[in-house]
This record gives structure tokens, sequence and C-alpha cells, in this order.
């Protein structure tokens, strides 16, 4: 069931991707050529040169930001990119260049914050601003926002619940003829670049994403055998098919292929010991293998 799910979220990814770029296989190197003939060479440059300076398993999520960059810009215009947000934010393009994120977005890095602000501006563009705000922690409809003055019955309140997210509350009027509201839950629904956000990470993978100009190749640094071999076989033991984890894992882009395989966040819950091994493989963390291998081996 796990593995038809991952398999579902995949499918959709696929076609999410070629409905906003025509290509349901995307790959860094289209991703960024595209990206340079709407967002311009400049642009581009300073975003592949932030998407290389994170650890490599995170680098589907940073291209995948470009991907939510790319569509908004189609929706937008340049011009998104020039424009201040206020009087303590400055414009897109200030934050590209100086690279730092602003507060309350510091627990994102540089394009994540970048995508968020464009997949929100997005929505605001189609369907107006939220009158409200919710989480979906929790399914319960009823009673979950606080409504503006002046609304009456029937009315649909727009609320936002996630970047580029959104979904009306319908005013209602309760037993002690009061006045609530209730979630439409069939009325949520994702700006465009938030859902090339998703369904680029989704499709892609993550990686090996190789990126031009990248001299010695990152994926191709030696990974400490030994390790290696360890948690490619503890895999083996928790159900993974030889095709799935591969040979030998020699280098960097062998143990991230791997990872991307084994599908563990569809697995059961052991397995995020085993990805955050796997990860510090990946990305040359000895002191941080050294802990994570310890919770593995010491797992009954």
């Amino acid at each position: 069931m796990r593995e038809e799910r991952a398999e579902d979220a995949r499918t959709e990814a696929r076609r999410l991707i070629h409905d906003l770029f025509g290509d349901g296989q995307p790959d860094a190197v289209t991703l960024l050529g595209e990206a340079r003939a709407v967002l311009g060479a400049e642009r581009v440059t300073l975003c592949a040169d932030l998407a290389r300076g994170v650890p490599l398993t995170r680098r589907s999520a940073e291209l995948a930001a470009l991907a939510a960059l790319l569509v908004g810009t189609r929706d937008l215009g340049e011009g998104w990119w020039s424009r201040a947000r206020g009087e303590k934010l400055p414009s897109p393009d200030e934050v590209l260049r100086t690279a730092t994120a602003i507060d309350p977005w510091t627990d994102l890095t540089v394009l994540e914050m970048l995508a968020a602000w464009i997949a929100d501006d997005a929505a605001d563009e189609q369907w107006g601003r939220p009158l409200a705000a919710t989480d979906l922690n929790s399914w319960q409809a009823e009673d979950r926002v606080e409504l503006p003055g002046g609304v009456r019955p029937g009315e649909r309140v727009l609320v936002s619940f996630d970047v580029g997210g959104r979904l009306d509350a319908v005013v209602v009027v309760r037993p002690d003829d009061t006045l609530g509201s209730n979630l439409d839950f069939h009325s949520l629904r994702y700006s465009r670049p938030a859902e090339a956000q998703w369904s680029w990470g989704v499709a892609a993978g993550l990686g090996p994403h190789r990126l031009a100009g990248e001299d010695p190749d990152p994926y191709a640094r030696p990974v400490d055998p030994a390790a290696a071999e360890v948690l490619r076989a503890w895999a083996l033991r928790h159900g993974v098919h030889t095709e799935d984890v591969g040979t030998a894992w020699r280098d960097r882009g062998d143990v991230v292929a791997a990872i991307e395989r084994v599908d563990w966040m569809w697995r059961s819950g052991e397995w995020f010991a085993w990805w955050r091994a796997a990860a510090a493989l990946a990305e040359g963390d000895g002191e941080r293998l050294a802990a994570r291998l310890e919770d593995i081996t010491s797992a009954p």
C-alpha cells in the first residue's frame, strides 16, 4: 500500500510537470535552460550558485524552488523581481543578490523563501487576498477560522492554509443563532508555482542532479566503503530489492541514487534512522555519520 501511494504521488507529479512544463521527465539541465530564458542569465546563475552551496541531499529541493520561480515569473511577469515588498522587505532581486533569508523565513533557504513569496503572490493574483488563515493538521471543518466582520450566511471566505494554498470557508448559522463557518475541503487548491515546486521535487527525485561547470564533480567524491556496505546491507535485510539498493556504493552519487530508489519515506518508521545515516554519508559528514551508524547498529 505504501509503494502504491508513492507511485500515485509520482504519477500525479509527472502529470503536473507535463501540464506546467510540457515535459514529464524533469532534469536540472532542462530546468536551468528554461529558467534562463524567463528569469535571465544573471538571476539563474545566482540561483545555480545557491543550489551548489547546499548539501547534495538538499539540491533537488533548491531546484524545485527554482521551478516555482520559473512558473511564477511566467505568470506574474519579470517585474515581480524588482518590486519591493513593503517598507521592511526588499525586492526579490535584492534578496537573491545578497543571498540572505529574512525573518520570519530564516528556517528556509533563500530560494525556498523566494518560492514561497511567488507562490503566495500568484495565489493572491488568482483568487484575491485571503481573509483568514488556518492549518490542516486537523481535518475538523467547523469554526476553524475567525470570520471577518460583515459576512452573511452562505458567503464564502477565502482562507490560506499553506504557501500558495487556499480553500473556502462557508459562513453558516449555528443553533444558537451565531455565525460560524465550515471549511470546504473540496475547494482546496494551490497556485501554479506551488504546484510546480512540489511536482518538480517529486518527479525529478533526489538526484543525482549535476550542474554545468562543476569541477570536480561533487557526486564523484568517494565515500567510506565500510559505512556504505553497512547501510546497503541493512536496506537489503529490510526488504529492499538489489536493483533498488544498487551495487556497491563507491561515491556520493551512488548513495544519492540509492536513497532515491529505496523510497524510504514510504516505508516503516525505522527507515528514518537509515535515511539520516545515508544522508550523512552522501554529505561527507563523518561525525554525524558515526552517530547515525550507531543508531542503526544498535537497533534490534
